[in-house]
């Protein structure tokens, strides 16, 4: 997701993930977003406020009583610019002021000030974060809005083992992102297919196809950043499971089958984007099939049509489904539309520039049961991702259904520097 023209405010307390919190701020930066860093007294014993200026490119601030960082006063001004605020990495011992209104140096003081959205990466020992005082703290935190991300589990620097590691800096830049959108997809609960499958042939042999699974990890990843409940039936790929998504891994046509199957009583909005085998191997070797001069023939046969059988039985559910074709795309397209008893369609032809499995964009072709049909440029597939999901608030919004008032585009409204609603 770009950010560009967002503002947000990076705060560092003192614990040795301070130099994992530098490629917070480079990610941020990278993504286009203003990156202003306020460091506390113990966030500058373990980094330099020269390396997150460096990185940040902006002054960075240090001193609630400086006189020139409180020129402009200096602590109003960076709560009122801030589109969102993360606390990487958050100690026990901010948690415990933000929780109780301690205002006694400048991080805290900006944040009593701030309405922008809050979102907290603690990092400490794994005693500490057991401790009731601070669940107690986060608890509170979070019932006030903010969001916490992490920590997570393994070794830590102190030498134990357990949960306290400093989250992955993609994965709070992740959620900095949830905090910026609107979340106009609350209460949707949406299922989404990604990825090849693959089918045995033998122990070192299968059938598949050249699916990355990019695009269905985009719609899970966006969906949820907009508010649903996403459960990602993902086929083998070599993608990184997306932060906050429930990942049920499988690898035949007929897995897919039976995790999709399961998931699908609780969804509210299904979308399949995976390029699942039309056939299988009837008979699977248990062991390697040796080379033969005459050559080899395989025998087929049909895997199950996952997305016809759930059209046949969808309810109220919204089903999506995704056509890859190499020739007449609108035509085919609008044809498993209605033999699938789908409510969208959103085809491409793979064989275009910047439309084929594997690459980072797409080019796609929209129709749906109402007489939609529109052609989208290539765009990147996040960006695709989002028009898919436009289309599925806008359809909930005039079916009357949906569970928030319209929001217009999908970036959150900036808030105004006085108004209240943020939690922390």
């Amino acid at each position: 997701m770009r950010l560009e023209g967002r503002t947000v405010v990076v705060g560092l307390t003192g614990g040795i993930a301070c130099y994992k919190a530098c490629e917070v701020v480079r990610l941020l930066v990278g993504a286009g977003a203003r990156a202003p860093v306020i460091m506390s007294a113990g966030a500058q014993q373990f980094v330099t406020p020269l390396t997150l200026q460096t990185l940040s490119g902006q002054p960075v601030a240090t001193d609630t009583f400086s006189l020139t960082q409180e020129s402009e006063i200096g602590h109003i001004r960076l709560a009122d610019q801030a589109d969102a605020i993360v606390i990487a990495p958050a100690t026990a011992n901010v948690l415990g002021k933000l929780a109780n209104g301690i205002a006694d140096d400048l991080l805290t003081t900006v944040l009593l000030v701030a309405r922008a959205p809050l979102v907290l990466a603690p990092a400490m020992n794994v005693h500490m974060w057991e401790h009731t005082a601070v669940q107690e703290n986060v608890a509170r935190l979070v019932a006030r809005g903010a969001r916490v991300v992490g920590p997570a589990s393994g070794a830590l620097a102190c030498g134990y083992q357990g949960t306290g590691r400093f989250a992955e800096p993609a994965d709070i830049v992740e959620e900095v992102c949830c905090a910026l959108v609107a979340p106009d997809l609350r209460g949707e609960r949406v299922l989404v297919s990604a990825g090849p499958t693959r089918e045995p042939i033998d122990p070192v042999r299968y059938l598949s196809n050249h699916s990355s699974g990019k695009m269905g990890y985009a719609l899970a990843r966006v969906a949820r950043r907009r508010g649903a409940e996403v459960t990602l039936v993902a086929g083998p790929t070599a993608l990184a499971p997306p932060p906050g998504v429930r990942v049920m891994p499988v690898g035949t046509a007929r897995e897919m089958a039976a995790a999709v199957e399961e998931a699908f009583p609780g969804a509210t909005v299904v979308i399949m984007t995976a390029a699942v085998a039309d056939y299988r191997p009837r008979e699977t070797y248990a062991r390697k099939l040796k080379r033969d001069a005459a050559g080899l023939a395989l025998e087929l046969e049909r895997n199950p049509d996952i997305l016809a059988g759930l059209g046949a039985r969808k309810g109220g559910r919204l089903l999506v489904g995704f056509a890859a074709e190499t020739g007449e795309v609108a035509a085919e397209a609008r044809r498993k539309l209605g033999a699938k008893h789908l409510d969208l369609i959103v085809a491409n032809d793979v064989t275009a520039a910047g439309a084929g499995f594997g690459t980072d964009t797409n080019a796609v072709r929209l129709l749906d049961a109402g007489g939609l049909d529109e052609a989208l440029p290539v765009l990147d597939k996040e960006e695709v991702a989002a028009r898919v999901l436009d289309w599925v608030a806008a359809h909930r919004r005039r079916a009357g259904t949906a569970t928030l008032r319209p929001v217009p585009g999908r970036a959150a409204p900036r808030r105004s520097p006085r108004s209240s609603g943020r939690g922390a």
